[in-house]
């Protein structure tokens, strides 16, 4: 892979649109993004400057003083990385740890209460976190149409959310 999703993620909110660190910040903030990565906001300004010594990004006006806002552009060598590692991403399975699996291969150490517990308190979780991201998508679209991208990210996750929210129900009907 050419870039980090969290390399690809900024590069990617650069090519939508030129900004400066502090407006990927709110991107980011608005479009729910860090539930499905962590870039935090300090890391932005780190990636950033990554994606600038690759020449990938670019500030075409450099303002005259140092701590004026730098409004960042992709570069055309920026849009063919982009695009070749989404594809990648898009097409390409590639396993994922997943640590529920990890848990679930050590279910002899927990009691049958504690299991459904657990069992319980993840689908509760579970079933917040499915309404938060339907809150964001919400808010979103309420301020404009949402763009493919964010769509289709939305869609994923949720569709992924509500399938292990099946699947956490039907465990918490067996274990009682």
């Amino acid at each position: 892979m050419e870039l980090t999703p969290a390399e690809l993620t900024v590069l990617g909110l650069v090519i939508e649109r030129p900004q400066h660190g502090y407006d990927l910040e709110q991107v980011i903030e608005r479009r729910g993004i860090r539930q499905w990565t962590d870039i935090g906001f300090s890391s932005i300004y780190y990636l950033l400057a990554k994606l600038e010594r690759r020449g990938l990004v670019e500030v075409p006006d450099a303002p005259a003083a140092a701590k004026s806002r730098r409004v960042f552009h992709a570069t055309a060598a920026g849009r063919d990385v982009a695009a070749r590692t989404t594809r990648a991403l898009v097409e390409e399975p590639r396993p994922v740890p997943h640590p529920l699996l990890v848990g679930l291969a050590n279910l002899p150490l927990l009691s049958a209460d504690e299991y459904a517990q657990a069992l319980q308190a993840r689908l509760a979780w579970l079933e917040g976190r499915i309404a938060g991201i339907e809150a964001a998508r919400q808010a979103q679209a309420a301020q404009s149409p949402l763009p493919l991208p964010a769509r289709e990210v939305f869609s994923y996750s949720l569709s992924l959310l509500e399938a292990e929210r099946q699947w956490l129900a039907g465990r918490v009907q067996v274990q009682r």
